[in-house]
C-alpha cells in the first residue's frame, strides 16, 4: 500500500459536488472509523461511537475487505455522498469527506499531501490496533468508547433475569 504519488491538481481543495467519483472516493484517507458500530440512546437520539468493526473491514488496513460489494454483506452499510458528509456528526473530526464539507483543509498527514497511505496509521487517526471485529465483540453496548467526562450507561446483568437477588 504505502508511498503514492502526492496528488497535483488539489482536486479535493474543488467543491465537493464538482469531484468526479473517482476524486470522491479519493478524499477517503483510509482510517476506517466510519466503519465502526454506532448505539443510539433510545431516551435522548444521542449517538456514541463503539470500538467494534463491521465484519468486512480489515483489522490490520482499515480498509473494507469488499468494499463494492459490501451493500450486499451489510445492507445499512451508509454511502458517503457530499450531500451527507457535512450533517453526519459522527464522523471524526479528521474525516476528509467532513472536513472538506466544512471547507476545511486536508489534515497534514493524508495521504493526499504526504504521498504514504501508511501516515493515517502513523499519526493514530486510523482504527488499526484499537478495535475489535463484530465477528468476536458481543453486545456493543460493553463496547462503547465514552466521551471524556460522561458517566456511561449502567448495563444490566445478563443473569438470569428470575434468580432472586
Amino acid at each position: 500500500m504505502g508511498a503514492v504519488k502526492p496528488a497535483e491538481d488539489r482536486f479535493w481543495e474543488k467543491p465537493l459536488e464538482s469531484l468526479s467519483k473517482a476524486e470522491w472516493e479519493a478524499l477517503c484517507d483510509g482510517c476506517g472509523q466510519c466503519c465502526l458500530h454506532k448505539v443510539e440512546d433510545a431516551d435522548t437520539g444521542d449517538i456514541y461511537g463503539t470500538n467494534v468493526a463491521c465484519k468486512l473491514l480489515d483489522l490490520k488496513t482499515a480498509r473494507c475487505s469488499d468494499y463494492a460489494n459490501r451493500r450486499k454483506f451489510v445492507p445499512d452499510c451508509l454511502r458517503l455522498t457530499p450531500r451527507n458528509a457535512g450533517s453526519l456528526s459522527w464522523l471524526p473530526q479528521t474525516c476528509a469527506y467532513r472536513l472538506r464539507a466544512e471547507g476545511q483543509p486536508l489534515p497534514q498527514w493524508h495521504y493526499l499531501l504526504t504521498g504514504d497511505r501508511e501516515d493515517v496509521h502513523r499519526a493514530k487517526a486510523s482504527i488499526v490496533g484499537k478495535v475489535v471485529s463484530e465477528t468476536m465483540a458481543g453486545p456493543l453496548e460493553q463496547h462503547i468508547v465514552w466521551p471524556e467526562g460522561h458517566e456511561g450507561w449502567e448495563i444490566e446483568s445478563p443473569g438470569n433475569p428470575w434468580d432472586a437477588d
